[in-house]
């Protein structure tokens, strides 16, 4: 008598992760802007606002190296940090 218990024939569908969840960076590629970012939060009490350009850095970093999907900074909520980059770019030119 088998006594396995098939609880439906349900099948396990794998899907790709939902936003803001990526790969681990096993080679430490990353881990300088890592470190950068986690010193600024300790730094203050882990308010993250004062630390918004070491987390921008950090978000760079892992897309160009492709650990999580390429996506427009002003998306991922940095839009005055890269406006400030193109107003200080075009006050040089």
């Amino acid at each position: 008598m088998s006594t396995a218990m098939n609880f439906g024939s349900k099948t396990f569908k794998p899907r790709p992760p939902d936003k803001g969840s990526f790969p681990l960076d096993h080679f430490g590629e990353c881990k300088d802007f890592k470190e950068r970012f986690m010193k600024c939060l300790r730094a203050n009490h882990f308010e993250n606002t004062p630390c918004r350009i070491e987390s921008k850095e950090y978000l760079e970093c892992r897309m160009e190296r492709q650990l999580m999907s390429k996506e427009p900074l002003e998306k991922l909520g940095f839009k005055d940090l890269v406006d400030d980059v193109k107003e200080t770019d075009d006050r040089t030119s």
